[in-house]
C-alpha cells in the first residue's frame, strides 16, 4: 500500500498514483499543480508529482498524477493504451480539429448511421495517421502548436497506430448526423483529432471533435478518478493518501518477484541478482509488500530498471 507516515506527523510522506477527473479547460500541467497545491494545504511532506500523459484542455476525464516514487514510473502510462468516447460534428472543419479552432473548410454533406458504421472498419486495427498541426509534437525543436499560432504551416509526419476498437456509442436513427458520438481504445500516440478529420473525409465531408473524455488510461479508470473539488476536500481533511492507489497500481501488466532481505539489500546497491527462478522480461521485485525496484529478468539474472527509495 501506499508508504505514510503517522497521523502525529503533520509532514506525512505519500507515494502512489492519484487518478484526476479532469475538467474541462484544465491543462495536464495545471492538473499536476492542482495536486501539489492540495498536498501543501494538507500539510503533506514535500513530493515530487507529474502526470502520466497529456490530456488536452478541451477533454476531461482520466488524468494520472505521479506523486513521489510513483514519478519514476510516469513514463510507462505515455506507452499504455487509452480508452475515449468522443463526438464529431460533421460540416465543418477548424483549424485545431476541435470546437476551439476556426473553422477552414466546410461541407453540406451528412453522414447516415449506416454509413458511419460501414465506415469504422476502415479505421480498426493498425493505420496511418497525420498528427493534428495544433499538437505537443516538435519541428525543429518547436512545439507545433507554437509554429501553428505564429501562422506558419506545418507540416507532420505520418505515424503508425493502432485503433483496437471503434464503435458508435448509443442507437442514433438513420437519418442525416449533425453529429455522431464514438468510443475507442487506441494505442499510445494516436490523436483523436485526427482520427474523427479522417472518418469525416472519408464519409465525404469534414468534421471536428466537439467532446472528447478519456475513460481508461492504461490501467486506471473512471472508478479510481476524483474530481477537483473533492481533492481539495481530502487534502483540507489531511486524508489524501486514502485516495492514493499504490505504486504497484501502475505495474499491473506485469509480474510480483518476491525477495528475501539480502537480495532486497543488493538490489538496492545496484547490484544483479543471480540464479533467480523467474520468467524473463520485467517484474516488480517486492519485499514483504515494500516495493524495491522495476527490474529487467534475463537467463536467471535480476538488473534494477527503476529503483524505489522506501
Amino acid at each position: 500500500m501506499v508508504s505514510v507516515a503517522r497521523r502525529c506527523d503533520r509532514r506525512v510522506s505519500v507515494h502512489g498514483w492519484l487518478i484526476l477527473d479532469k475538467p474541462l479547460g484544465l491543462g495536464s500541467t495545471q492538473g499536476v499543480s492542482a495536486v501539489k497545491r492540495a498536498l501543501r494545504n494538507g500539510g503533506y511532506g514535500k513530493a515530487k508529482v507529474g502526470h502520466g500523459g497529456t490530456l488536452d484542455p478541451l477533454a476531461t476525464g482520466v488524468l494520472p498524477i505521479a506523486i513521489g516514487e510513483a514519478t519514476k514510473l510516469a513514463g510507462r502510462m505515455l506507452d499504455s493504451d487509452k480508452v475515449y468516447d468522443f463526438t464529431i460534428r460533421f460540416g465543418e472543419q477548424t483549424d485545431t480539429l476541435d470546437r476551439e479552432g476556426a473553422v477552414i473548410a466546410t461541407s453540406d454533406i451528412r453522414p447516415t448511421a449506416a454509413a458511419l458504421a460501414a465506415v469504422l472498419a476502415r479505421f480498426t486495427g493498425p493505420i496511418a495517421q497525420v498528427p493534428p498541426a495544433y499538437s505537443a509534437l516538435k519541428v525543429d525543436g518547436q512545439r507545433a502548436y507554437d509554429l501553428a499560432r505564429a501562422g506558419e504551416d506545418v507540416v507532420l509526419a505520418t505515424r503508425d497506430v493502432t485503433v483496437h476498437a471503434l464503435d458508435m456509442a448509443g442507437k442514433p436513427d438513420n437519418g442525416a448526423l449533425e453529429e455522431a458520438m464514438l468510443s475507442t481504445h487506441v494505442s499510445k500516440g494516436t490523436y483523436i483529432r485526427s482520427l474523427a478529420r479522417d472518418i469525416a473525409l472519408a464519409l465525404g465531408t469534414v468534421g471536428h471533435v466537439t467532446y472528447l473524455r478519456r475513460t481508461k488510461a492504461g490501467p486506471f479508470d473512471l472508478a479510481q478518478a476524483i474530481t477537483l473539488d473533492k481533492l481539495d476536500e481530502v487534502a483540507k481533511a489531511r486524508s489524501l493518501e486514502h485516495f492514493l492507489l499504490p505504486l504497484g497500481a501502475g505495474l499491473d501488466d506485469i509480474p510480483a518477484l518476491a525477495l528475501v532481505p539480502d537480495q532486497a539489500g543488493a538490489l538496492r546497491q545496484g547490484r544483479v541478482l543471480a540464479g533467480i527462478a523467474a520468467d524473463d522480461g520485467q517484474a516488480f521485485a517486492m519485499l514483504d509488500g515494500t516495493p524495491v525496484a522495476l527490474v529487467e529478468v534475463e537467463d536467471g539474472f535480476v538488473r534494477v530498471v527503476r529503483g524505489f527509495n522506501l
